[in-house]
């Protein structure tokens, strides 16, 4: 699917147009074009190669998956790769890579599904009362503003989820939880992989001399490179909760471990105790005087019950019990 939207001036767009008007449109300095390429095709990235000149390195890149994030810098366009990311209820994560080219007065997206920020973004652009300008530099700063704010709820389900791990390790905590503590850890490593280039994405573009970028750009990119940055503390925040969470968790399980061994050891030591005296008075003698005395089953019962009441009182002694 594709979308092209057109600004004239701020509030004001060209309607009624089309992708093959775009030759015609791209050559007017004052306007400002947005192509949009949902599930692009080999003809759209030939189609994107004739009509703007982009590099075939940058089209390969945004015709293959899993791209780093990186921003490249050619001629007179600037090639950068962002990931959109979110967690369902279930706790299940995904993200989705973005591919912008940004030229002097031309944005060109392309991704594999719909995002949502795209759309956010539209709305935002086309409204006469944004605060946002009509240039390029200001339709990529809310691009990537919208798509680093989204970051914040997915941390949110994650703090959520690292809060339940840690309360289920007094609890019940089996191996379902152990292997979401896991697949935690797992998400939260895939995440960092994303968020931390991302983070030098933005730190280039503050810092380079970036053409489309004018100083009130920069200002606001500034803000999105500020929410980069708390999105990664959180992670290392969460990574560091969730390896606390696995020592305490097997903390836990060798103190339990440790509570059945010490049962075992305190019963097996009673139960050896009484049998010294089966075993003494099972012994084939003659001349044992206690087999024929008429209290002496009584005798043997007491004594077993005698010998294994001062080891379990020996025990509690030593504070074993």
């Amino acid at each position: 699917m594709h979308e092209l939207i057109v600004c004239r001036e701020k509030g004001r767009f060209l309607s009624e147009v089309t992708a093959e008007d775009i030759s015609d449109l791209r050559t007017h300095p004052d306007l400002t074009l947005w192509f949009d390429i949902t599930g692009p095709t080999a003809e759209d990235f030939h189609k994107l190669r004739e009509e703007f000149g982009f590099h075939p390195l940058a089209i390969e890149d945004a015709s293959r998956h899993h791209q780093r994030p990186k921003v490249d810098s050619y001629d007179n366009y600037y090639f950068v790769v962002f990931y959109c990311m979110e967690m369902d209820e279930e706790y299940h994560f995904s993200t989705s890579p973005l591919y912008m080219f940004i030229g002097p007065n031309y944005l060109v997206t392309v991704h594999e599904e719909p995002i949502n920020q795209i759309q956010e973004t539209v709305r935002r652009w086309q409204s006469p009362e944004s605060p946002l300008g009509q240039d390029v530099g200001s339709l990529v700063y809310a691009l990537l503003d919208a798509i680093v704010d989204d970051y914040f709820p997915v941390m949110d389900r994650i703090a959520d989820r690292v809060e339940d791990l840690e309360e289920m390790i007094f609890g019940k905590f089996d191996d379902t939880a152990l292997e979401s503590i896991f697949q935690l850890k797992k998400d939260l490593l895939q995440i960092r992989r994303v968020v931390t280039p991302e983070r030098d994405v933005l730190n280039v573009m503050l810092r380079r001399d970036i053409r489309v970028f004018d100083e009130n750009d920069v200002t606001y990119l500034q803000d999105v490179y500020d929410h980069i940055i708390r999105v990664v503390d959180a992670i290392d925040t969460y990574r560091d909760l969730l390896a606390s969470s696995l020592d305490t968790f097997l903390s836990v399980q060798s103190n339990q471990l440790n509570q059945v061994v010490k049962a075992l050891t305190i019963t097996s030591i009673v139960l050896m105790s009484v049998a010294i005296v089966a075993g003494i008075y099972g012994m084939n003698f003659d001349y044992m005087p206690e087999l024929h005395w008429r209290y002496g089953y009584l005798w043997a019962l007491g004594l077993m019950v005698a010998i294994a009441v001062g080891v379990i009182a020996f025990f509690r002694r030593i504070k074993w019990l």
